[in-house]
């Protein structure tokens, strides 16, 4: 029933922009935390931002001050806008829901950042 389907991703060229977006379907979306993660191939999934059911945002420090998460609980959706791309940004990125003792995921949504 639960379902979070990513969106949005593509190949940019560094310095460019992209914005993800994450469709929620089967919860009660505007009560839990929206979360994005990214991974890249032989590295650890990554946190990246969280949003609160308030619209509180937290970031890691690698990507603070160019990514923004938001929310729009009339769309069951979350966002994150990516700006100032670098390779390094290169992952497949993922959002997520917390619902208290479980955690919903997407399947992914691949971002390439090159030339």
């Amino acid at each position: 029933q639960v379902q979070l389907v990513e969106s949005g991703g593509g190949l940019v060229q560094p310095g460019g922009l992209l914005r993800l977006s994450c469709a929620a379907s089967g919860i009660i979306f505007g009560i839990h935390p929206m979360v994005w993660y990214r991974q890249a191939p032989g590295k650890e999934r990554e946190w990246l931002a969280t949003i609160t059911t308030d619209g509180i945002t937290t970031y890691t420090g690698s990507v603070k001050g160019r990514f923004i998460i938001s929310r729009d609980n009339a769309k069951n959706t979350v966002y994150l806008q990516m700006n100032s791309l670098k390779p390094e940004d290169t992952a497949v990125y993922y959002c997520a829901a917390f619902a208290g003792p479980n955690t919903y995921w997407g399947k992914g949504t691949q971002v390439t950042v090159a030339r």
